[in-house]
């Protein structure tokens, strides 16, 4: 690292989350960095748990950190848009507020790379003694984690790239934000990716991840995929050729062939969904979930 002033703000997007810990981790590691004039940022979007918003508030206390209540709810894409725009420093390092530090050198491995537009770090799996059993999301996101190499993601970097852990300069940002239109859960990220690759700014791919420690029931992940393929759905014309679900449907249609899974799913749609929100989900029937509600979208356009 030079020695030069460097200047970064840390962004941290929440709702309903208590984030003290990981502001204090992060500004534990932000105040090893020597030449380093830095500020954490949390903005709230709209949380409806008083408790959580107060516990947050002991944010403002740290140095450099300031928790901003948003009081309305505005979306993950325009949240992230707006602490953009509030944040001072040169360099924007977004880290999502369900997620954990598990290197020491978190920052300065960040920093290290700042001559790329754009750099995104990855997550893994945090490995606990607590990981639940039978947990939908947990077993979903450990069959994608061989995707999450460094080796892996830079195959094709603007489609493997995900808002929860990278760092990007201000003023790209600015110049290509967050589509506003996703105000529900979802595909955000994939469409920032490919505007990203139409402008040419490169995605740079590091081994840095952040952890992932907290899965949501299978109740509520099943309510966050529904929406996610809605979503998929809603934008499909902007997100064809990025998602392999979505394209492997339309093939179906185009071929006359996708009333196959849709039959399936309306005679047996019920059934995997209580499969999959139940103690023993498998992901074979999520797959077949996805693809048969897939379908079913697509059909009805």
């Amino acid at each position: 690292m030079q020695d030069r002033q460097l200047t970064l703000s840390i962004l941290i997007p929440t709702y309903n989350q208590v984030c003290v810990e990981l502001v204090k981790s992060l500004q534990s590691q932000a105040e090893q960095q020597a030449y380093l004039t830095y500020e954490i940022l949390v903005g709230d979007d709209g949380s409806t748990d008083s408790a959580t918003v107060e516990t947050n508030e002991a944010i403002n206390v740290l140095p450099h950190c300031h928790y901003l209540v948003f009081g309305d709810n505005v979306g993950r894409a325009a949240n992230r848009n707006r602490l953009a725009q509030a944040a001072s420093h040169e360099y924007l390092l977004f880290v999502d507020s369900h997620m954990s530090v598990v290197s020491n050198n978190y920052i300065m491995r960040y920093l290290n790379c700042r001559n790329h537009d754009l750099i995104y770090g990855g997550y893994c799996i945090q490995e606990t003694s607590s990981l639940p059993k039978g947990n939908l999301r947990l077993a979903y996101e450990m069959s994608c984690i061989i995707q999450q190499s460094v080796t892996a993601r830079s195959h094709s970097p603007h489609a493997h790239f995900h808002t929860s852990n990278f760092m990007v300069r201000r003023d790209v940002m600015l110049r290509y934000p967050l589509d506003e239109r996703f105000k529900h859960y979802g595909y955000e990220d994939v469409l920032f990716g490919k505007t990203l690759k139409e402008a040419g700014i490169e995605i740079f791919h590091i081994d840095n991840p952040l952890g992932f420690h907290q899965f949501e029931s299978n109740q509520r992940f099943m309510e966050k995929t529904d929406e996610g393929l809605q979503t998929l759905w809603d934008f499909h014309e902007e997100l064809r050729g990025y998602s392999r679900l979505l394209d492997f449907v339309e093939r179906l249609q185009r071929w006359y062939l996708a009333w196959i899974p849709r039959c399936l799913f309306r005679f047996t749609g019920k059934a995997l969904r209580r499969h999959l929100i139940g103690p023993h989900p498998t992901l074979l029937a999520f797959k077949i979930y996805r693809l048969g509600k897939m379908a079913v979208l697509v059909g009805n356009s």
